[in-house]
């Protein structure tokens, strides 16, 4: 029997997203969160990364002009820290433990660390890419996102396609896995339902070669209605697949849980460009791997 129900995929192409229960076991979950442990306790910071991630424009442009800028952009191929707000003290030293200081891990867990890379080529994953009738899925990218207690940060409305942007768009979908239960008081996903319908109206580009910030927007931004966001709870070893173009964003989590995920992006690469404007590329070292093993 599938993982993935017709009904579920029709709910997928309407809404741009569907919750799926069960992808992972609990013990599964609980063995991620393990490694990540071990992966952090382990982390060597270098001084230019002690500064914080953001999704607000104003302030990344910023942070990059700070010298974090390289760092990120050459992340794709490597497991690197990004970091929560209000983290360090102004000498750069921890300030809360440092198991409870980072916003995310990313962009190659799925490359380079073997728990990882069994569940992002998992049965269950790779049916779920066949029943969605994609041929030549690569992966793009992995992160391991903390959304820490007290202090896990908004991500603000967007779309995955003004990062990861493709010709034609609708090729990337985004596998958001909860390794904790994830709920409205800990920063649970919201969405927009049916908003990928209505392409995309900014994207994040390379700058020239040369040029600082590394990276900057074009186009503009949108606001939305707060009343159309829907809350898409989902409980531990549960799956949202994201359609690269849905609208969605998470609060804050003011709660005492942590709101741990494992998510990483999928392109179907059969007549696909990938726009090299993208922030994220290729490399010799890793080439995007196929999914499909």
């Amino acid at each position: 029997m599938d993982f993935m129900t017709d009904q579920d995929v029709q709910r997928y192409q309407e809404d741009g997203y569907v919750v799926l229960d069960g992808l992972l076991t609990s013990q599964e979950c609980d063995e991620l969160r393990q490694r990540m442990a071990e992966i952090v306790e382990r982390m060597d910071v270098p001084e230019h990364c002690r500064t914080t991630f953001s999704t607000y424009h104003d302030e990344q442009l910023k942070t990059q002009m700070q010298g974090n800028a390289d760092y990120f952009i050459t992340s794709g191929d490597k497991i690197r820290f990004f970091f929560e707000k209000g983290v360090f003290d102004d000498k750069g030293e921890f300030i809360v433990p440092k198991q409870r200081s980072l916003n995310k891990v990313g962009h190659a867990l799925h490359a380079y660390e073997p728990l990882y890379e069994k569940v992002t080529h998992s049965p269950k994953v790779q049916g779920i890419a066949k029943k969605l009738g994609l041929v030549s899925p690569v992966i793009l990218q992995s992160m391991f996102i903390f959304k820490q207690p007290g202090i896990g940060g908004e991500v603000t409305p967007h779309q995955d396609a003004t990062f990861l942007y493709t010709e034609p768009l609708g090729r990337v979908m985004g596998v958001w896995i909860a390794l904790e239960d994830a709920t409205i008081n800990n920063g649970c996903l919201w969405f927009i339902p049916g908003s990928h319908n209505s392409g995309i109206t900014r994207r994040m580009v390379r700058t020239p070669k040369g040029t600082f910030p590394l990276t900057d927007f074009i186009g503009r931004e949108q606001t939305y209605d707060d009343e159309k966001f829907v809350a898409a709870p989902v409980k531990k070893g549960g799956v949202i697949l994201i359609h690269g173009q849905v609208v969605h964003r998470s609060a804050e989590n003011t709660s005492e849980e942590s709101r741990h995920v494992y998510t990483f992006h999928i392109m179907e690469a059969q007549q696909t460009r990938w726009s090299p404007d993208n922030w994220l590329q290729p490399t010799e070292d890793l080439p995007f791997p196929p999914l499909y093993t």
